[in-house]
């Protein structure tokens, strides 16, 4: 007896996430094929619409499988099954264009070229064998061409270049690697490159193969060249010529700051620097970040240029992400060139990364000695990421940007549709809705006009891609910061039409909070370590350990104070904060301290007037400025040619006597009235007696790194003592440091506390917006909140 044949069943499945650009809807039809389904996918403003129907065990197997084995760039955060009334189709699966309806969904960020498409860039038979910009629905440009959502062609800069015949069949074929992949293109119909050198220079014009073979062989004579790429421009040369890095540096006012290299493959990284399994996985991602890694004191064969990293043991490093920079190294058969190239944003020190291709010509005149330039257009920036790798293998992002905007966080509450705009360093606006957060790329310091306007393009791009109409607008509170200015601006005509401002400590452990998942109810023990931050005493904050939630804050302990004589000067030159700390602890300068000795006589005779008189001397509770402090009294630097240099390089002495000497200077601690005040006198002491001595510098900064581990310690068990909270957060850019924020965990840890640390979410100001964001939301339910704030406009 045959068994009845089932009646067919039909669901309609609605699927969020990141399912646009990743080869959702081939993936789909693929596999309804498979089970021999009927029905069709589409593209909406929600997601992907898919309507299944078959025998109830088809049915029932996709939607298991689709749960299951999504491709490989697909992030799926939701799936929506109801079913309906079957239709008795009979004309098979198929793929639908976009559909029209409100809603969001979420566009993937930029991914480095798959190792399919690497092949067929190699294979002398394929047919884009060399061309630059091969791609498929699993890597290439996402966020940076396109202009509007949902994903598809015509609302990318690629709509630009129509599709010949071959380019056409495979986009159109779902059984194609190409389908629907919108930046799909071949040497027929595609972007070309060419190189346009600078005025006065004997290098010549060239277009595509030439073009790369000349950048080539320019790079391998020295020169520096600024290649456009998918988020905007870098300027490149060769990492182990000493003369070109030395002209880089000069070029773009670069100071000592660290170049990052980009290296041709992953051998050539082992020849320069120490991998672990998390940084080698890290480094060949598909986000194809820049990672830190230590480097080789003996390089196998291959020396860098010392003026690529001065100072510094680690060495930033990124492998080759686009067919463009796999070119540039070459091909087997090429002419030999650099394996190592700097690869520095394409901009001149404190301007945002230049995309503009006539700005490029303009900007960069006098920086670099040639353009390789392709014709596809750049609809956002968007800079290289940052990151380390931690010992226990989890990455700490330190500049989020390319192969992570624009995917969303998962926030623990609610938030209105808002805007935070960040701060004035390291900008990175944040937008949220409902349980997401969205980050724009990277913008950087927001010191001119140049980078004002590019927050304001970030801000309208992020919107069309995610949706979200602001209804108010967070910032912080320091009054004379370029982008609460603009925050002031832009809330005008909005529902709420002054902004929110939050206080930058607070918001820094608001981010690390929301990045954990928690939802605010119960306060944390946050620690806020920093360089700078408005206090709501009018000083300069930075050494801040808040009792916290979303909705306030409490100030539980701080650094004593002490006078930052000349603000901005003092900062870039530790050894004036490093006089002005002797001198607020009541310690003689003696002319044999390091400190001492780096001053000229009518420094120290002005710095000593500030100081007794008062003048300009603001004070400051800064961690930051107390280790550009301690960096210059044990004599590593004592003059900053860029943000955080001092403290930097006294890590790097730290991490050299680490492991042999374990000694830890000591804090004293004043609990009167107020807050407890950790006061770093008995530490400068000790300091200063192991100086006579002539203790070397990396054990001065070893003992000072473990102190100040050891007094965040201190204050966390005072504080758990005085309210039961076991939960400490750690953030602000002084946890960039990897010995420090490595020692302040072991030992909270090894005391019973849960520590919060920053992980996709930056710890500095990179970070702050989404505290911000958090901050806000609450704002909107607490009459306190609201008064404060309306105290502070």
């Amino acid at each position: 007896m045959t068994a009845p044949v089932a009646e067919a069943v039909r669901r309609r499945i609605t699927v969020r996430g990141t399912v646009q650009g990743v080869g959702f809807r081939p993936y789909v039809h693929r596999l309804a094929a498979d089970l021999a389904l009927a029905g069709f996918v589409s593209n909406t403003a929600q997601g992907v619409l898919i309507e299944v129907e078959g025998p109830p065990a088809g049915v029932a197997g996709f939607c298991s499988r689709l749960a299951q084995e999504p491709p490989p760039l697909a992030a799926v955060t939701g799936i929506g099954v109801e079913d309906v009334p079957a239709t008795g189709a009979a004309e098979g699966f198929t793929i639908r264009g976009t559909e029209d309806a409100p809603g969001r969904t979420q566009l993937p960020p930029d991914t480095a070229t798959c190792a399919d498409c690497l092949r067929e860039l190699a294979a002398p038979a394929d047919r884009r064998h060399r061309h630059p910009f091969v791609t498929c629905t699993h890597c290439g440009p996402r966020f940076t061409i396109t202009t509007a959502m949902p994903y598809d062609r015509a609302a990318t800069t690629m709509n630009d270049f129509p599709m010949c015949p071959a380019c056409a069949g495979e986009y159109g074929d779902p059984g194609d690697r190409r389908f629907h992949a919108q930046p799909v293109a071949c040497r027929d119909c595609g972007p070309r490159l060419r190189l346009v050198p600078a005025a006065g220079t004997d290098a010549r014009p060239a277009r595509d193969e030439d073009a790369l073979a000349a950048a080539r062989a320019l790079l391998a004579d020295g020169r520096i060249v600024a290649v456009k790429g998918v988020g905007g421009y870098h300027l490149a040369c060769d990492a182990t010529d000493e003369r070109a890095v030395a002209a880089l540096r000069t070029r773009k006012a670069r100071g000592g700051k660290p170049f990052a290299v980009m290296c041709a493959d992953l051998p050539t990284v082992r020849r320069i620097a120490w991998l672990s399994d998390g940084e080698r996985a890290a480094l060949s991602s598909p986000r194809c970040p820049i990672v830190l890694l230590r480097r080789r004191a003996e390089p196998d064969g291959l020396r860098l240029a010392a003026g690529v990293c001065p100072g510094s043991p680690h060495l930033g490093v990124l492998l080759p992400y686009t067919p463009v920079h796999t070119l540039l190294f070459g091909l087997p058969g090429d002419p030999p060139g650099p394996r190592v190239l700097v690869m520095t944003s394409g901009n001149r020190t404190g301007e945002p990364i230049v995309t503009d291709d006539d700005e490029a010509l303009t900007r960069l005149a006098g920086v670099a000695d040639a353009w390789l330039v392709h014709d596809r257009g750049i609809a956002s920036p968007c800079d290289d990421s940052l990151l380390r790798v931690r010992t226990d293998g989890t990455e700490q992002v330190l500049r989020r940007s390319r192969g992570y905007v624009p995917r969303p966080l998962r926030l623990p509450l609610a938030v209105r549709p808002a805007l935070a705009v960040g701060g004035d360093l390291k900008n990175a606006l944040c937008v949220g809705d409902g349980d997401h957060a969205w980050f724009g790329p990277h913008i950087g310091d927001m010191g001119d006009l140049t980078a004002l306007e590019a927050a304001r393009r970030a801000e309208r791009h992020m919107r069309r891609l995610t949706g979200v109409t602001p209804a108010l607008v967070a910032a912080d509170r320091h009054p004379g910061y370029h982008s609460t200015r603009w925050a002031r601006r832009r809330a005008a005509g909005l529902p709420q039409a002054r902004p929110v401002l939050v206080q930058h400590h607070h918001a820094h452990i608001a981010s690390a909070m929301a990045e954990s998942g928690l939802d605010g109810t119960t306060p944390v023990i946050g620690v806020a370590f920093d360089g700078t931050g408005y206090g709501d005493d009018g000083t300069v904050w930075g050494g801040e350990v808040l009792l916290a939630d979303y909705a306030g804050y409490r100030r539980f302990a701080h650094l004593t104070p002490a006078p930052l004589p000349g603000g901005d000067a003092a900062v870039a030159n530790p050894c004036r904060t490093a006089l002005a700390r002797l001198w607020a602890a009541g310690l003689p300068w003696d002319p044999g301290l390091p400190s001492v000795a780096a001053c000229s006589r009518d420094e120290l005779v002005l710095l000593e007037r500030q100081l007794a008189g008062g003048v300009a001397c603001v004070p400051t509770s800064s961690m930051g400025r107390l280790f550009d402090a301690v960096s210059s009294l044990a004599g590593v630097c004592h003059r900053a040619g860029y943000e955080a240099q001092a403290a930097l390089e006294l890590e790097a002495e730290a991490a050299a006597a680490w492991e042999t000497d374990t000694v830890a200077y000591a804090f004293g601690f004043t609990a009167a009235a107020g807050p407890v005040r950790c006061d770093p006198t008995p530490l400068l002491r000790a300091l200063v007696a192991d100086l006579r001595r002539g203790t070397p510098a990396p054990v001065l900064a070893a003992r000072f790194h473990r102190g100040v581990a050891g007094a965040l310690a201190e204050i966390c068990r005072r504080a758990r003592r005085a309210t039961g909270l076991a939960v400490v957060a750690l953030s602000g850019g002084v946890f960039a440091n990897g010995l420090l924020e490595q020692e302040c965990t072991a030992l909270l840890a090894a005391d019973g506390f849960t520590v919060l640390r920053h992980g996709e979410v930056p710890p500095g100001d990179g970070g702050l917006a989404l505290g911000q964001l958090v901050v806000a939301a609450r704002e909107r339910h607490e009459e306190t909140a609201t008064a404060r704030t309306d105290e502070t406009e």
